[in-house]
């Protein structure tokens, strides 16, 4: 009998091999079933949440359609997945094509584990959620990070009494605090985000994650108090909870959504302020004026977010020559750089109609992938 392997561990945190030990307990279990291992597919540091995103198990449904085993092992029913659908959605698929589901922890899979196990696991998803929550936020209410990075700091690991490493705490990073200071400044007398990007751009300046600079990094978004200008911690105070977040299920990704103003955690940590409260106050208040003004009530008015363009052939295909990045819709027909049209650093400004670029993709493809020794069979 034909059997594959599938391992995953869920995040960077654990050892890779995790990955090891799964396999060879799982090899271990064929040479006792007879059974001949015929490929190993593997997810590392991927969450068992979703499916969508892990390349293993992606390629081991692909593999299972065209009849390439007969048995799937896996170390338990949680590592191919911890989410109930997408359970219940493979144990499914497998049967139809006369495939076997077995595990060293449940043996032969059948419907009463789908049902029970795929209820446990989905529980322990939840359950682990909010007492990771729960957690984070004692750490917040001590002052220390709730996660993720912020520009302007660095995470900095102290040495307790006893020895012990504390973590959570953050520490200055002068050199970026001296930008953080600059745009709060020149914000302060006049100067638009996007014109602050593109100089630091220039000036070559790299901002959070070393990436290039946007109006949208600088000015954020108002509900969600997102960006550089709106960081409450810029001003000592840590402002924790402000955004939940969804998995998508057509996509597998993550969508924040604010959270109400009741639920946000606030502390006041003094040592980690970056700019004085009388020029915090001078950008808030510019900021308030900009949001409310008659133009982007208007807009706002709009629901202009709610709007998408419509996704044609190369939606989010074609990249930029020069920087790499992602060609966006201009006008109607249009693609260009994205990067360039925000002042993000390209210097690419031409444009190129959509129907050229599908007409050369598709000629390419009809002439190159379709040649006959490409598409012969082994």
């Amino acid at each position: 009998m034909r059997a594959v392997i599938y391992a995953r561990y869920s995040f960077d945190g654990q050892s890779e091999a995790s990955i090891e030990d799964q396999v060879r307990n799982c090899r271990q279990l064929c040479e006792q079933k007879g059974w001949e291992v015929a490929e190993v597919y593997a997810d590392r540091a991927i969450t068992g949440a979703t499916s969508l995103l892990r390349p293993g198990y992606q390629k081991l449904m692909a593999d299972a359609r065209v009849d390439r085993f007969d048995v799937v092992i896996a170390e338990a029913l949680d590592r191919l997945s911890r989410e109930q659908v997408t359970t219940a959605a493979l144990f499914q698929q497998l049967t139809f094509l006369g495939i076997m589901l077995f595990t060293r922890a449940e043996g032969e899979v059948n419907e009463l584990h789908i049902g029970l196990k795929g209820t446990m696991n989905a529980l322990f998803l939840k359950d682990l959620a909010i007492k990771t929550h729960r957690g984070i936020e004692g750490r917040v209410r001590h002052g220390k990070s709730g996660g993720g990075r912020a520009y302007g700091y660095r995470v900095a690991h102290q040495r307790a009494e006893d020895g012990n490493v504390t973590r959570g705490d953050r520490e200055i990073v002068e050199a970026e605090a001296a930008i953080v200071r600059r745009i709060f400044a020149e914000f302060a007398t006049g100067k638009s985000p996007r014109v602050i990007a593109r100089d630091l751009n220039r000036e070559n300046i790299k901002g959070p994650n070393g990436k290039h600079w946007r109006d949208t990094t600088i000015r954020g978004h108002a509900t969600r108090r997102t960006g550089i200008l709106r960081n409450d911690l810029y001003v000592g105070r840590l402002l924790w909870n402000k955004q939940t977040y969804r998995r998508n299920p057509d996509t597998g990704k993550r969508v924040a959504r604010p959270r109400n103003e009741c639920e946000r955690i606030e502390t006041e940590v003094p040592t980690l302020g970056i700019v004085d409260q009388a020029l915090w106050e001078c950008v808030q208040k510019r900021l308030d004026a900009i949001r409310a003004s008659p133009v982007s009530e208007n807009l706002r008015s709009t629901e202009f977010w709610k709007h998408r363009r419509p996704k044609h052939l190369l939606t989010g295909l074609v990249a930029c020559g020069e920087c790499g990045g992602l060609m966006a819709a201009v006008g109607k027909d249009y693609l260009a750089c994205a990067a360039a049209r925000s002042g993000a650093g390209c210097s690419n400004r031409k444009s190129i109609k959509r129907a050229r670029v599908e007409e050369v993709v598709l000629e390419g493809l009809k002439v190159q992938l379709m040649a006959p020794e490409l598409v012969e069979s082994d």
